[in-house]
């Protein structure tokens, strides 16, 4: 029974259930005033947290710790000057896509994807290096500048990311792991569903680093599995201690109390256990045991068997599973199997109309439903063309896999968003197409993979980055003849710089006339669409909206979801390059830019999709627009009787806009 309380509430434990909740990291276990363990807040972590630097604290406490981990922590909250420039030419299907395939570190990718799919992803699966000393790492110095770790490093890609072998002789061998690892999982748990779930993929390297990072980040409390995959088929008799056979897959919830698995299929092999020797109307069954091991005072008693044999109790060690009521219940409603001549130890008849439609899903995965390494290599084969043999990946994991997370964490008319920021060779695109093309679902992906260069260039691609795009377009030709309507392409963005260049006048400062004579604010080469992309990414708007491309009167505009936003561009004749001029229907006001990720400290905004519909719908604001163009201005007439006008002291989109409404 429970005890009374007979006090207040305590409020500083509800404080810190709200704390936990928010920042999971903050909570600690110390020692009370009798040394008994209890919950603490680390408030040097909740500084951090709330902090813009890197800050100073103990050096020892009870927790996974490692030097740089504050440097790592520090990373995941700071913000960065970059953006996402869409890449048109290399997608498939770019206008009407709802998959999303992002070139460029995944770390970058993480903090520009907070605003847009903050608690909207359901599924994150990753296969992160596995730090055997032969893979490659992401080496994020976060104290140096960048001249200066540059310079130090000597080796850059061409996104300006150093990819450095992570030997175990590095006294940094766990360390750089770790540090690589932190900061993108703080990120990507922002970005699941209260029931959303992540699967890692590991081996024995860093399996127990891994469980006390998942740990911190997603609280202890929230682990659900360490799943055994069966990796091989054979054994390897050139091992020098044992053929390491299996891999493992760790799994955490974002709330393990919202999250469920489903229920797997069950297999032929299952329903051919059920027979029938009896003729039941209730159809086929089979017999379970009905002795059990755990102690149970009302099963044990002695049966009688309908031949005359008297059974005097259970089997040594055990008891039977119902008392002796329930069993006369169960024996007059024919539900016991006495055997063909009505004398053997009773048995339980398990009827297969009365059990689950799926089974339950079990920590180990043997290779003969989930597939194997040699799996994983012959389709990679199969779908991409390799002239170079050392170009093949060796750690590419089976489609089949993939798909059993898919089963097991997605639902296939729910329209779920699967993200895997160490994309690789792009099998888990390549899974979700398959699922969805079994199930009919609608699944969508976001992949992330930075342009890593092979070590012979293919005739057809030079980089793993371009080896998934082959793999998935290839993909897509062989599904395309499914009867069912798929999304078979994807949107490629790719990972830059602002778009906007340092200024420092302030548009309501700027005298009309000087416009001319201002430098711009757009860097070169960059496009309307380009600019387009980056108002999605600073509204927080979903980077996979349908896009529909229209020209009137000189503009170029891009229409956003059917109104959701619409963007103008006109080019014109300037001193140094064109003006463009973008103007949003659908949201009210006009926020300034930002030009850098937020930190992770503020929380983005949720929903805008939707209150920028019902804004739209409240200012009842037409579909059509007539334009009226002015030396630095533009009019936009909206048919209800109000105008907006916009000034930009740029020469080719606006830094920021002045909104005037007349």
């Amino acid at each position: 029974m429970e005890k009374l309380r007979m006090t207040s509430p305590d409020l500083t434990e509800a404080n810190i259930d709200k704390l936990a909740k928010l920042f999971p990291t903050v909570v600690t276990e110390t020692l009370d005033a009798d040394g008994n363990p209890q919950r603490s807040v680390d408030f040097d972590l909740l500084r951090q947290e709330l902090s813009s630097h890197v800050v100073e604290g103990p050096q020892e406490r009870y927790r996974l710790d490692w030097p740089g981990k504050r440097a790592a922590a520090f990373a995941a909250n700071a913000p960065i000057a970059k953006t996402l420039r869409p890449v048109r030419e290399e997608s498939v299907d770019f206008d009407a896509t709802k998959n999303l395939f992002i070139e460029g570190d995944n770390l970058d990718a993480l903090k520009l994807l907070q605003g847009s799919y903050l608690g909207k992803v359901k599924l994150i699966y990753i296969d992160p290096p596995y730090n055997t000393g032969r893979d490659f790492i992401y080496d994020d110095d976060f104290a140096e500048s960048t001249a200066s770790f540059l310079e130090r490093s000597g080796q850059v890609d061409d996104e300006g990311a150093r990819l450095v072998a992570n030997s175990d002789a590095n006294g940094r061998y766990h360390s750089d792991w770790l540090s690589m690892m932190y900061p993108r999982l703080k990120l990507a748990r922002n970005l699941l569903k209260e029931d959303g779930v992540i699967f890692i993929s590991i081996d024995d390297h860093e399996i127990d680093n891994l469980r006390e990072l998942c740990d911190e980040v997603f609280g202890a409390q929230n682990f659900v599995a360490q799943i055994i995959w069966q990796k091989v088929y054979s054994p390897k008799n050139s091992a020098q201690w044992f053929s390491e056979d299996h891999d493992y897959i760790v799994c955490y919830a974002r709330d393990k109390q919202e999250w469920r698995p489903n229920k797997l299929p069950r297999t032929p092999e299952m329903e051919a256990r059920y027979k029938n020797p009896d003729r039941d109307s209730r159809g086929p069954w089979k017999s379970s045991d009905l002795a059990a091991r755990n102690r149970y005072d009302a099963g044990v008693y002695s049966i009688t068997t309908p031949s005359g044999r008297v059974i005097p109790g259970p089997p040594r060690g055990s008891y039977w599973r119902f008392s002796e009521e329930k069993f006369k219940q169960l024996d007059a409603d024919d539900r016991i199997w006495w055997g063909s001549d009505g004398s053997n130890t009773p048995a339980v008849k398990r009827f297969l109309s009365e059990v689950s439609d799926g089974r339950t899903p079990q920590t180990f995965w043997p290779y003969s439903e989930v597939g194997h390494t040699q799996d994983a290599k012959k389709t990679l084969l199969k779908y991409v063309p390799f002239e170079h043999t050392e170009n093949v990946l060796n750690s590419v994991k089976p489609v089949q896999l993939i798909q059993r997370i898919l089963q097991l964490a997605t639902n296939p008319n729910d329209s779920d968003v699967v993200l895997d920021f160490f994309s690789g060779s792009g099998t888990t695109p390549h899974a979700v197409m398959v699922q969805n093309s079994i199930d009919g679902g609608n699944r969508r992906y976001i992949a992330v993979q930075i342009q890593e260069p092979l070590d012979k260039p293919e005739p057809t691609f030079d980089s793993i980055l371009g080896m998934s795009l082959e793999r998935l377009k290839n993909v897509a030709t062989e599904l395309c003849a499914e009867l069912n309507p798929l999304d078979l392409g994807y949107r490629l963005v790719k990972i830059d710089t602002t778009n906007m260049t340092s200024v420092t006048r302030e548009p309501d400062k700027t005298d009309q006339l000087a416009l001319d004579e201002l430098e711009p604010s757009i860097k070169s080469g960059r496009s309307g669409e380009d600019l387009l992309f980056q108002v999605l990414l600073d509204w927080g708007l979903e980077l996979t909206m349908p896009i529909r491309k229209e020209y009137t009167d000189g503009f170029d505009i891009y229409n956003v979801e059917e109104g959701a936003l619409i963007l103008c561009m006109h080019p014109r004749d300037a001193r140094n390059s064109s003006l463009s001029l973008s103007l949003s229907l659908s949201l009210s006001g006009c926020r300034g830019y930002r030009g850098t990720t937020p930190g992770t400290r503020s929380l983005p905004r949720r929903g805008l999709r939707g209150r920028c519909r019902t804004h739209q719908r409240r200012a009842n604001l037409p579909r059509e627009i007539a334009i009226e163009r002015g030396q630095g201005t533009v009019d936009a007439h909206c048919g209800n009787g109000t105008t907006s006008r916009y000034s930009s002291q740029t020469s080719h989109s606006a830094r920021r806009l002045v909104v005037q409404h007349d």
